[in-house]
Formats: C-alpha cells, sequence, structure tokens
C-alpha cells in the first residue's frame, strides 16, 4: 500500500479513473452489441439507426483515451461494411 500521502491520494484518484473506465468501455460495448444483435436478426431499419447512434459514442471514447483511434476506427468500418451488406442483400 501506499506510504506517502500523495501516494495514497494518487491510488485513490486512479481508483476512481479506473472506476470511470470500465464504465465507458461497458457503454460502448452496449452500443456496438446493439447494432450486431440488429444484423443478426435482420432488421435494416433498426441496424441503421442503431450504427448511427453507435458512431458518435465510438468517437467519444477514442477521444477520452477509452480506445485507441485505430481501434475505433475499426469498430466504425467493420459495423459500417455489415450494415451496408445487409441493406444491399435484401
Amino acid at each position: 500500500m501506499a506510504n506517502t500521502k500523495s501516494a495514497k491520494k494518487r491510488a485513490i484518484q486512479a481508483e476512481a479513473r479506473r472506476e470511470r473506465n470500465v464504465s465507458l468501455r461497458s457503454k460502448l460495448r452496449t452500443f456496438i452489441k446493439k447494432v450486431r444483435f440488429a444484423l443478426e436478426a435482420g432488421d435494416k431499419n433498426l441496424a441503421q439507426t442503431s450504427f448511427k447512434t453507435t458512431v458518435p459514442v465510438i468517437d467519444k471514447m477514442a477521444s477520452k483515451g477509452i480506445i485507441r483511434k485505430t481501434t475505433a476506427a475499426r469498430y466504425k468500418s467493420r459495423l459500417n461494411a455489415r450494415v451496408k451488406k445487409l441493406i444491399q442483400s435484401a
């Protein structure tokens, strides 16, 4: 455990940040799952609308440092490709 006053404070701050990051990462995963479930169900409208609401969340998490920029780009690209494929298939 921390011995100095500043080290104790840093430990408390680190725990608070960890909890916030876990919460935000969970929110991100939930939004991505909504798009995936809509894709698996084959619902074009729901997939499109959920994708449009997910993109700003992905961007926000990348800007906050929860995920990397390249990871955000990969998520958006793969989800967009699947949504487009669903729309074109039917």
